[in-house]
């Protein structure tokens, strides 16, 4: 059996003034789900965080429960589809060759949402529209970036990302209405960044920082520090109409993925744009002399 390929790193900064979009790409249905080299580890740590720390990475609505079933079944077509080398249905038997399992569909052993992530390396968002706009009605959120599920379930997308500075007067609207109007069958893309001081994957908190991190120098910045990138995915279910919205995320050390002078210089740019409110909502201030010394070296 072949060894899924490498993962592959995402640069989506800009140099230039600060613009804040919603970026959209489209995503060919193949591409939907990643699988890389980290499929192993992260599928470990999942079934870590779902046996420890259950209700602070799963929860569900209601009237979620069609769609999550969707969920599942649409991920198992795409992942049989798509990656038959590992992935492989016979009846209602799902049989994950990478991690070694199979699952029988009509006897599950936990929710279908669950099941959907403990197969994709993505986190799984349900969005379902109300009379107050989109909700997230349901989520399998491991590897959150500095938020708290059990504060965001059962609300708007527009209170979700209230505390983003610009989002309700720049992107609110625009979102709502492309969640509204997104098609089945389409398949949105969109990514954003930010560098951190910890590499963990579940992250629940530590926005707004503003205190230094003294442990940050320019002289060990690439390896105290890491570029954290989600791709993120949206896509309409065919039978019940719920938004899925995935999210990948990938965790580089600094120096792994600013390796030419090219990058650095964008990425010192990018940083220098960012609004105050912008900056301190990333939790920049805390390393940002260091990060900016180290970045400005490689680029010159």
């Amino acid at each position: 059996m072949a060894d899924p390929p490498a993962e592959r790193i995402y640069l989506p900064f800009d140099a230039g003034p600060y613009r804040m979009a919603m970026g959209l790409f489209s995503v060919p249905d193949k591409e939907w789900f990643e699988l890389d080299n980290r499929y192993i580890p992260e599928m470990s740590e999942r079934r870590r965080l779902l046996a420890t720390r259950h209700a602070d990475v799963f929860a569900a609505l209601p009237q979620s429960d069609h769609a999550r079933a969707e969920t599942l079944a649409e991920i198992a077509r795409s992942l049989t589809a798509h990656w038959p080398q590992w992935f492989a249905e016979d009846g209602s038997l799902l049989h994950n060759r990478l991690a070694g399992e199979t699952w029988d569909r009509r006897a599950l052993p936990c929710d279908p949402l669950e099941l959907a992530g403990r197969v994709v390396q993505e986190d799984l968002c349900v969005v379902q529209e109300s009379d107050a706009g989109p909700v997230l009605t349901a989520a399998l959120l491991c590897f959150p970036s500095r938020w708290r599920l059990v504060e965001k379930i059962g609300r708007p997308l527009a209170e979700v990302h209230g505390p983003v500075p610009f989002y309700g007067e720049r992107l609110g609207r625009p979102v709502d209405n492309f969640m509204r109007h997104l098609k089945p069958g389409h398949i949105a893309g969109r990514l954003n960044w930010s560098v951190l001081d910890d590499a963990t994957l579940f992250q629940p908190s530590g926005k707004w920082r503003n205190e230094p991190n003294r442990a940050v120098t320019a002289d060990n910045a690439g390896e105290a520090l890491s570029l954290r990138v989600e791709r993120q995915t949206l896509r309409r279910l065919p039978r019940t109409g719920a938004i899925l919205f995935g999210i990948r995320v990938h965790v580089y050390p600094l120096k792994d993925a600013i390796t030419t002078q090219d990058t650095a210089a964008r990425l010192a740019e990018a940083i220098r744009a960012l609004p105050e409110s912008t900056s301190l909502y990333k939790s920049l201030p805390s390393i940002r002399a260091a990060l900016l010394d180290w970045l400005d070296r490689r680029a010159n």
